[in-house]
């Protein structure tokens, strides 16, 4: 009888397997934390935007009251 002769082609070919699905993981699981990142900077800048242009309308406002209330004071004395 022959000794078996052990063979570590599926042991090989198991262990790359298991490392190109830790790759893709690790690939995939950036571009998620960068999708998150970007949607919060983009939410940001939305949120920046709404907060200027109303500074501006209260602005304007501001500009276009009238505050002459054309008060004599003489006359109240």
């Amino acid at each position: 009888m022959e000794p078996e002769k052990k063979s570590y082609g599926a042991l090989i070919g198991a262990i790359i397997i298991i490392v190109i699905l830790i790759i893709g993981g690790i690939y995939f699981w950036q571009a998620r934390i960068k999708s998150i990142e970007l949607q919060k900077q983009m939410q940001a800048e939305a949120i920046r935007a709404l907060q200027e242009e109303e500074l501006d309308i209260l602005q304007n406002d501001l500009n276009n009251t009238d505050i002459n209330i054309d008060l004599d004071i003489e006359k109240l004395k």
